[in-house]
């Protein structure tokens, strides 16, 4: 089958990890650039990648599948704002899971989600849309990840944990079984988190305890 070309949104250092799984082999793509509203990345190279102009450029490339590479736990909603900005239909949007990740088989991911090195899904599940599991994470029996959300290299999941839309729980952190992230909440690196985060809110530390209200 003939690779599909690929455009990532997004020229920092999560673009060069999504592109090195890419040529890792992680699906049947072509990359042929990147796309940045940041002026000054504009005409440069990113591990021999361009960056082809701003997002607004994707426009001119309309068989290309589309990755959104980037995330903050300061703006945990990026990838998602992003994605209602630019309106694509969901047949644009690659999905990458690295050769080096574990999913079970039936395992359902959903489009523009990112699987890097070492993931590893334990049993079946659905994971939202536009997803990221960098290097390391652990996904296991019934949890719930939604669509947006961020889980950072060695995070941990106990069973049954549910993590809401556009979620960032930081590196290293561990979730207790049964446990709630709620919507756009941000987890501390190394946080175990023992009881329910609600929407919204900053939780850091060992046990996990509320920092801010909001982000």
């Amino acid at each position: 089958m003939a690779a599909r070309r690929l455009l990532l949104v997004g020229a920092g250092g999560l673009a060069r990890e999504v592109l090195a799984a890419v040529r890792a082999g992680a699906g049947c793509y072509e990359p042929i650039g990147s796309v940045d509203d940041d002026r000054t990345r504009h005409g440069r190279n990113v591990d021999g990648l361009p960056v082809l102009g701003g997002i607004d450029c994707i426009d001119e490339y309309p068989d290309a599948a589309v990755l959104l590479c980037v995330a903050s736990p300061r703006r945990p909603d990026r990838r998602s704002a992003l994605a209602e900005r630019l309106d694509l239909p969901e047949d644009r949007w690659a999905t990458i899971v690295h050769p080096a990740a574990a999913a079970a088989p039936g395992t359902i991911i959903g489009p523009g989600s990112m699987l890097l090195a070492g993931v590893v899904v334990t049993v079946p599940l659905s994971i939202g849309a536009h997803v990221l599991a960098m290097p390391q994470v652990l996904i296991t029996h019934d949890d719930d990840i939604e669509d947006g959300a961020t889980l950072a290299g060695r995070v941990a999941l106990a069973g049954g944990v549910k993590v809401g839309h556009d979620a960032y729980i930081g590196q290293g952190a561990t979730v207790r079984e049964g446990v709630t992230i709620g919507p756009r909440a941000v987890v501390g690196m190394g946080s175990v988190v023992l009881t329910d985060v609600p929407a919204d809110e900053v939780w850091v530390g060992a046990p996990a305890r509320r920092l801010a209200a909001s982000w």
